[in-house]
């Protein structure tokens, strides 16, 4: 088990790795890394935005706006970066907070006027004025983010009233992280009370126990506000407002016909690792709760007593609430019932984006594929792919010391790569700058479609070559980051934006050349060539002038840049660029890398499969057989007589040892049952 000495050692190596890796001052990577982790858990939404300002009285460096439940967000930090672990004292919290309070006051009296527009601040004081002055802000948090440790009492602050709008505020210190950190790796303790009748359902499974019960619109709302995203971490949809049909529907089902809602409304699907039920079948406690199904019910209601002031005490929706009774397989089972709850409406490819294969090649790839040594080094490494937030620890947690300190070595923290990173690389490669520009999540978001309809078209198109080339992109974004931060020119402002605009414009000239990057030159050195920096160098001071002057009417650059107008203004720019051929590859070459990395890939897949195959006892290729066979009563041709061949062989004996393609039929059966909610 990690202790928080031990998460508070890590979590500060990753700060200062990330900082140096990038250029960052360490206070901005301490801010910037605790914020993805916040937005991840639902704390923040993904409209959070560093932006730092700080003069005499005032101090704030991001902001955050809830749109559906009108909730602004401010930010400060406290950040020790000691290794020892330090205690926060009230008094710098009551600092942070007089400050931070001073701020959203100055704004609301509309400070922008007097601001610099070239920084973020600016365009976080003229939204803040905006927010109050539309009647925008239901209520004010102000937060102070810090790596030190809070006395609890002095965490429990009464919340305020500045001209009529609540303030609350929060302390997210040291042990609140580490909280998430066990929660995520360790089972968690997010708890929900309740006091509800249920009736308990015999499913006759050993996998989930199940229950129906109900919530009254006013248990929802006060469950949902205090909340928020935390109940659809795995949930695959999002509240669309009142725009669709169904939302409307919604809005006038409560409005004008309240008590009937129980009997127009499907309900929620939940999920939940334990409940606690009294000796009156009331469920008083739910723990893990997750809504997987009925987030658009939830905000509905939500919205309609928050923002449309409507009486919600006479609704009532019913839930189906399961149960996993084996928590290592929570994730798959709330993935499942998840995807198959979620059928009324489009979802995106990327809704489920986290149980693709492409994940799990790329960790095998990061797992099997060395790093060359470089710089006279005699140490061969890995870059780590953290799948999974807490990866990198979790997998330390139970090491001898000489086996952490070799798992360190060959895993060092500044080749940690998380999937929300990777997503930014490759999609300002992907030529995509205003789509990184809105946001972490928007840019997961695109990079998931991508990635999908890549798998779809071709299941061979994450390669070894793929792997290489990402992570040479990963080098090139934070060499990008470095370039931008040390530049003369760089006045402190929009770094983000210019970093995501440079690549995309170079990837946008190579390509018009019809030439292809040589990444394999970043990959053999782990590093961007000279001749690269220097192009990299004047193209950034070319691109950060051109987005902080946007055309009359835009005069937000941070949104002026998350509109593809600014991109296609970008790619307008008469700039001319020589590009040396060391450092560039023709279409035949490419072709030729591709063909030899897909012929590659199908003799390791085949392998692979092989693997499984023989791995597995076959009382599981009988269960499997069992299976199609109850299918085939309903379709006769379910399976073709091939695969009823393979599959029969392996049940009976006659097939001992599964060539390749016997095995690639038992797999494809295989995909195929799980797909269909089969248990393996």
């Amino acid at each position: 088990m990690i202790t928080i000495q031990e998460f508070h050692q890590d979590f500060l190596q990753s700060i200062l790795s990330d900082a140096d890796s990038r250029g960052l001052m360490k206070p901005q990577a301490f801010f910037e890394n605790v914020c993805e982790v916040l937005t991840s858990t639902g704390d923040l939404t993904s409209n959070y935005t560093a932006a730092e300002y700080t003069k005499k009285g005032l101090e704030v460096y991001g902001y955050d706006y809830d749109e559906e439940r009108k909730i602004l967000t401010l930010l400060a930090h406290h950040f020790f970066q000691d290794e020892e672990l330090q205690t926060l004292s009230k008094s710098q919290i009551d600092i942070k907070f007089k400050k931070l309070k001073a701020f959203y006051t100055k704004c609301t009296e509309g400070f922008y006027q007097s601001m610099e527009e070239a920084f973020e601040s600016y365009s976080m004081a003229y939204n803040i004025f905006e927010y109050q002055n539309n009647n925008k802000i239901n209520k004010v948090k102000l937060i102070i983010l810090s790596d030190g440790k809070a006395t609890r009492n002095l965490l429990e602050i009464p919340n305020e009233s500045i001209d009529e709008v609540e303030v609350e505020y929060r302390v997210i210190d040291i042990e609140y992280l580490y909280k998430i950190y066990m929660s995520e790796n360790s089972g968690g303790d997010f708890e929900i009370d309740v006091n509800i009748p249920c009736l308990v359902i015999d499913s006759m499974s050993d996998e989930y126990e199940s229950y129906m019960t109900y919530l009254n619109g006013n248990k929802l709302v006060e469950i949902y506000e205090k909340y928020g995203q935390k109940l659809f971490e795995q949930n695959v949809r999002t509240f669309l407002q009142f725009r669709g049909n169904v939302n409307k529907g919604l809005k006038n089902t409560i409005e004008f016909s309240p008590k009937m809602f129980f009997a127009y409304n499907n309900g929620l699907t939940a999920t939940a690792s334990k409940v606690e039920v009294d000796k009156n079948s009331n469920i008083t406690k739910i723990i893990n709760f997750q809504i997987v199904n009925g987030g658009q019910t939830t905000s509905a209601i939500y919205a309609a007593k928050r923002n449309s002031k409507l009486d919600v005490s006479d609704i009532f929706v019913q839930m189906k609430l399961s149960v996993v009774r084996d928590t290592e397989k929570q994730n798959d089972f709330v993935s499942k019932v998840s995807e198959y709850a979620n059928t009324q409406n489009k979802i995106n490819k990327s809704d489920f984006f986290s149980n693709s294969p492409f994940h799990k090649d790329f960790k095998n790839y990061s797992k099997r594929i060395w790093v060359a040594a470089t710089g006279g080094s005699q140490k061969r490494t890995h870059w780590f792919y953290e799948r999974v937030r807490g990866e990198y620890l979790n997998e330390q947690a139970y090491l001898k010391p000489s086996e952490k300190r070799q798992f360190q070595i060959e895993n060092p923290k500044e080749q940690l790569l998380d999937k929300t990173f990777l997503s930014k690389s490759e999609n300002v490669w992907r030529q995509k700058p205003d789509i990184v520009s809105k946001g972490a999540q928007y840019s997961f978001s695109e990079f998931a479609d991508t990635i999908t309809d890549q798998l779809e078209k071709d299941s061979l198109a994450i390669t070894e070559n793929y792997y290489r080339d990402s992570i040479s992109r990963v080098i090139l974004f934070r060499t990008v980051e470095r370039i931008i931060s040390k530049a003369d020119w760089y006045n402190g402002g929009y770094r983000a934006q210019a970093v995501a605009y440079t690549i995309s414009y170079l990837s946008y000239i190579i390509k018009k050349q019809k030439k292809y990057l040589n990444f394999n030159l970043i990959w053999d050195s782990q590093c961007v060539p000279d001749a690269l920096i220097t192009i990299l160098e004047d193209i950034a001071e070319i691109i950060y002038n051109e987005i902080n002057n946007p055309p009359e009417g835009n005069a937000n650059v941070g949104q002026w840049c998350k509109k593809s107008a600014c991109w296609e203004s970008v790619k307008e720019l008469d700039y001319e660029i020589e590009i040396d051929e060391e450092l560039l590859l023709d279409a035949e070459e490419q072709k030729y890398n591709r063909k030899v990395d897909i012929k590659d890939k199908i003799l390791l897949s085949g392998i692979e499969m092989q693997s499984f195959v023989v791995s597995n006892p076959v009382q599981k290729w009988k269960k499997l057989h069992e299976y199609f066979k109850k299918l085939d009563k309903d379709d006769n041709q379910l399976l073709s007589s091939t695969d009823w061949g393979v599959l029969e062989g392996m049940c009976n004996g006659r097939i001992k040892l599964a060539t390749e393609l016997q095995s690639k039929v038992l797999y494809k059966l295989y995909c195929k049952a799980v797909n269909e909610g089969f248990i393996w």
